[in-house]
């Protein structure tokens, strides 16, 4: 069994070490944050346009809603692109800050997806591995994972640890590596069309929520193979990805 578990609890997912050896045959879930654990995708493209608005630059916020999921440095540029203006390294890094300090701001409307604790204690109760494979950084997704109560010892890969982050997979490839299992045995779960690029160019089967905004039709040709309302829909289908469920 990749984990242990340690008592139980209905509000925080249990606390479950992972260990990361003999596991290259086994089924893991690579999970993205925002959108997908966690309803927050809105108040993401809000705080991208009140930062846009503080260097005078007007954006429709389904322009905005549109590029959520890319890493902040490729956000920061696209939403430039939107204006027709060029971008400096220095105007993508500003925009990147004024959208982190808006975006706190708005931190206490985020609130945990229905079935996404539920989801990551049946995948733990069943011996599955998982992680979690962010676009954000930590300043932005710690107060999120605190939502969900993350234990200590499950990876959580952020902007921060890799060189680029969605549309690239790399952000996915390093959340298997620190489990100790072969990406392409590895489900990744997210919501928008950049994490089912990123599970496509990393050779991982990708799983689509709908709880980011996307439509069903935009999340199949970026890669889905399933696509759920949210993590309650998924908990309810885990044998549709290769989960084996104990006999009733």
């Amino acid at each position: 069994m990749p984990f242990a578990s340690r008592g139980t609890c209905s509000n925080k997912i249990k606390d479950a070490p992972f260990t990361m050896t003999a596991l290259s045959n086994v089924t893991a879930f690579l999970f993205d944050l925002d959108g997908t654990l966690v309803d927050s995708v809105y108040q993401h493209a809000l705080a991208w346009r009140a930062a846009l608005e503080r260097v005078n630059i007007d954006l429709s916020v389904w322009r905005i809603h549109r590029r959520v999921g890319m890493s902040g440095g490729l956000m920061a540029n696209a939403l430039l692109r939107e204006t027709a203006q060029r971008v400096s390294a220095a105007q993508a890094e500003e925009l990147q800050r004024l959208h982190m300090q808006e975006y706190l701001r708005q931190m206490p409307q985020v609130r945990v997806l229905p079935g996404a604790r539920a989801l990551l204690n049946r995948l733990t109760d069943l011996g599955v591995p998982w992680a979690i494979a962010t676009s954000g950084r930590m300043e932005s997704a710690r107060p999120a994972l605190d939502l969900l109560a993350i234990p200590s010892g499950v990876p959580v890969i952020t902007r921060d640890e890799v060189q680029f982050a969605k549309p690239d997979p790399d952000l996915f490839i390093a959340a298997a590596d620190r489990l100790g299992v072969d990406i392409q045995n590895s489900v990744v779960v997210g919501d928008s069309v950049w994490d089912l690029l990123s599970a496509r160019r990393a050779r991982a089967l990708g799983v689509g929520l709908l709880s980011g905004g996307y439509g069903q039709e935009e999340l199949e040709r970026a890669g889905a193979y399933r696509v759920y309302e949210d993590p309650s829909g998924l908990l309810r289908h885990l044998d549709e990805v290769g989960v084996r469920l104990p006999a009733v």
